[in-house]
């Protein structure tokens, strides 16, 4: 199986809803973050590529049909380039939003101790430490920073990937523009809309 979709969004912009909204479309599997935490073997990987030592990508994404969150968008360029005809998703968010969002949720998991348990995700924060310390510098520090580094990473984007190739998106706009790019049928059911802020915060309440 190859790439079909990229996501180049950062986490927070409706990755969640995307990644459950491309496996209904393409009727295969997406990879996210969330993956990680059934497939923690992938952690070194990622880790490996931090460190400038890349994978083979397709023994790594050989399974998915779309990759899209951390830790694919902070590789986005080298993925555009390794499946040149996938189609590229960049989801937005008003930048404000993004970081209160981000900041009470992701964010202060990273910034605390890694957690003890289960085993791997220890390596896990070590791992998305060392990724947003060395792909986007400065997002975990302070406001204004962070919401830089959002837009710059953005407009980078924009700039590299063609016009052509690259679909901007956000969660409000739900199935249309989706179905348009990759010329499928509007499903019937309402649009994906998973893990909000209070969704994200229920859940670590009970973990």
């Amino acid at each position: 199986m190859t790439l079909r979709v990229l996501g180049a969004g950062l986490g927070r912009t409706g990755t969640l809803s995307l990644k459950v909204a491309l496996e209904r479309l393409l009727g295969g599997r997406c990879y996210h973050m969330v993956e990680l935490f059934s497939r923690p073997q992938d952690i070194g990987l990622w880790h490996e590529a931090v460190h400038g030592s890349l994978p083979d990508w397709d023994e790594l994404l050989g399974d998915y049909c779309a990759a899209v969150d951390e830790p694919p968008a902070a590789f986005w360029r080298e993925l555009a380039e390794a499946y040149p005809d996938c189609l590229v998703v960049l989801s937005l968010r008003d930048p404000m939003a993004w970081w209160e969002s981000a900041d009470e949720t992701a964010f202060g998991v990273l910034r605390s101790d890694p957690p003890a348990a289960p085993p791997f995700m220890a390596a896990w924060h070590t791992m998305v430490r060392d990724m947003m310390d060395a792909r986007f510098p400065g997002m975990l520090d302070d406001r204004d920073t962070a919401i830089a580094t959002f837009e710059r990473h953005n407009a980078l984007v924009r700039e590299v990937i063609p016009a052509g190739r690259l679909l901007e998106w956000r969660a409000e706009q739900g199935w249309a523009p989706l179905c348009d790019a990759l010329r499928v049928p509007v499903p019937s059911e309402p649009f994906p809309h998973v893990n909000t802020r209070a969704e994200w915060k229920a859940r670590q309440a009970t973990t």
